[in-house]
C-alpha cells in the first residue's frame, strides 16, 4: 500500500435527504445499522490506510463528536471548512495543505463501500503508480447503478475520461489525487470539477472502471428503497 492518507468529504448539506438531514448530517445517516461515515472508515482501514482526514461544515459538531467517541487505531482528524463551505475542491485543498503526503485517496461517504470494492481499489492504486498518473477516478457504467435515474458523468476512451453528449460512466465517489494538481489554487470555495476539467483539457484525467453494483444514497427515494430492502 503506497497511499497512507485518505480524505472523506463530509461538509455538504445533503438537502436531497431532507427532512432527515435537517437534524442529522448525511454522513451520520445509518444504512444496514451503520453510519455512512463509519462504513467508509471501515473500508479505508481494510485498504491499509493509516491516516484519515475528514472535512466538515454543516452540523460540524455532530461529526466531530462522533469521531471523538469513535474507537479506532487509525489517526483520524476532523477539519472544519471555516466560515463558509469550501465545496469539494476547496475542501480537499484545505485538508491536503495540512499534510506532507503527495498522493491521497478521496472518498465520498454517500456510496455504500463494501468489501466487493477492495480488489478494484487495490488494482486502481497499482495502476495509479505504474502509469504515473496524477488523478484517477473510479467509474462505473450507469447500467450497474442501483439508482437508474443517475446520468453518466464521463465517457471513457483508452483509460482517459472525456465529457461528451452521451456519457455512460458515473463517478463512484472514489478518486486518487496528487497534491500538485492544486498548486495554483487558493483555499476558497470551488468544485473539484475545476481540477477535472483542466485535466480533461490536458488529457491527463484517467478513469478506472469497476464492475461492481453501484449504490449511492442520492435522495429520500433511494433511502426508502434501501431501508425497505433491509
Amino acid at each position: 500500500m503506497r497511499i497512507s492518507t485518505a480524505l472523506i468529504l463530509c461538509a455538504g448539506y445533503g438537502k436531497r435527504l431532507n427532512p432527515i438531514t435537517l437534524k442529522t448530517p448525511k454522513p451520520l445517516i445509518e444504512i444496514n445499522e451503520i453510519t455512512l461515515l463509519e462504513n467508509s472508515i471501515n473500508f479505508l482501514k481494510k485498504l491499509g490506510v493509516k491516516n484519515i482526514k475528514i472535512n466538515t461544515f454543516y452540523l460540524h459538531d455532530q461529526i466531530q463528536s462522533f469521531i471523538l467517541n469513535y474507537k479506532s487505531n487509525l489517526n483520524i482528524q476532523v477539519f472544519n471548512d471555516g466560515n463558509e463551505i469550501l465545496d469539494t475542491g476547496g475542501g480537499i485543498l484545505n485538508i491536503i495543505n495540512s499534510s506532507d503526503e503527495d498522493d491521497f485517496i478521496v472518498l465520498n461517504p454517500d456510496t455504500l463501500w463494501g468489501d466487493n470494492y477492495l480488489e478494484t481499489t487495490l488494482n486502481m492504486i497499482s495502476y495509479y503508480f505504474e502509469k504515473k498518473v496524477k488523478n484517477l477516478l473510479m467509474i462505473v457504467n450507469k447500467e450497474n447503478s442501483f439508482d437508474k435515474r443517475m446520468r453518466g458523468d464521463f465517457s471513457l476512451s483508452d483509460q482517459l475520461l472525456l465529457k461528451n453528449k452521451e456519457n455512460n460512466f458515473i463517478y463512484t465517489g472514489l478518486q486518487i489525487i496528487n497534491k500538485s494538481l492544486f498548486k495554483n489554487e487558493k483555499v476558497i470555495p470551488f468544485s473539484v470539477s475545476k481540477i477535472w476539467d483542466h485535466a480533461i483539457k490536458n488529457k491527463i484525467l484517467h478513469g478506472f472502471e469497476t464492475k461492481e453494483h453501484f449504490i449511492h444514497l442520492t435522495d429520500m427515494e433511494i433511502y426508502n428503497k434501501l431501508v425497505k430492502n433491509n
